[in-house]
């Protein structure tokens, strides 16, 4: 009833005297610190386990996506409940299409460039549709997972289709009420998205999640990523990867992340 009202042009104010106050939208939550992501969701005694013995606060799930590595038996609406109830944050991503010169022998399902504005479109309403079944809201962000593909690529469409899909991935999440964030190498997917931007293109992700294995525990500028692109609370750097570490007894193999950016609501 409120969204047809607000369509037959009725304003907030209007709103509030017919009783129907529209309350300010809630504020992204951005988190500064550690975090860590598994390949699969960690069962909940696992997670209970790790909070606060660990230094980690924030964990990457992987929602949606027909290329996911890992399945995810754990990861349920009554699991996401459980593990913000404990004092999780997360960090929401898909992993489905993959660069046109992606070489990854089991993630053979590519965007073609003359069709991937369409196809990132596509991926994120798949994305949202994973989003609203597990009970993660409106607001939230979810971070398109592109692999790591060739620094020199072997045609320059294949920088282009990723972007291409990266613009139509982030105008339906906006449309969907839902936060765009892109996760890639810093050396390929990351390079062409700065790249892009640098050229105004647009809309690009609010959102940037990094992987560059340097063991370096921050979010500062380095590569491609340069002063003014995707600053303050808008980073994650994946700075470690395939490490295994035991908390509160329990045992996951995990990749490091340190963040300055925004979480699922």
């Amino acid at each position: 009833m409120r969204t047809l009202l607000r369509n037959l042009g009725l304003s907030a104010a209007s709103l509030a005297l017919l009783g129907m106050t529209t309350p300010a939208p809630s504020p992204t939550e951005v988190i500064h610190g550690l975090g860590f992501d598994a390949c699969a969701a960690p069962p909940v005694k696992v997670m209970r386990a790790w909070y606060g013995t660990s230094p980690y606060r924030a964990v990457g799930i992987y929602v949606s996506g027909s290329q996911r590595h890992c399945a995810q038996p754990e990861l349920t609406p009554e699991w996401v409940r459980q593990v913000r109830a404990m004092g999780w944050r997360l960090i929401p991503a898909h992993v489905g299409m993959q660069a046109p010169c992606n070489d990854y022998p089991h993630k053979t399902e590519r965007f073609e460039p003359a069709r991937a504005l369409d196809q990132g479109r596509t991926q994120a309403r798949e994305a949202v549709r994973a989003l609203t079944a597990l009970g993660i809201g409106e607001d939230s962000p979810v971070y398109l997972d592109i692999e790591s593909y060739a620094v020199k690529d072997p045609a320059p469409e294949c920088g282009r289709a990723v972007v291409d899909a990266v613009v139509g991935w982030t105008r339906e999440l906006k449309a969907s009420g839902y936060r765009a964030g892109f996760y890639s190498s810093l050396g390929s997917g990351v390079r062409d998205l700065a790249e892009a931007a640098r050229a105004g293109r647009s809309p690009l992700p609010e959102a940037l999640w990094y992987a560059r294995w340097d063991q370096r525990e921050t979010t500062a500028d380095q590569g491609p990523l340069t002063a003014g692109l995707w600053p303050k609370d808008a980073r994650i750097h994946q700075f470690a990867g395939n490490v295994k570490e035991t908390w509160g007894g329990e045992t996951l193999t995990i990749d490091r992340n340190r963040l300055d950016g925004p979480a699922a609501r």
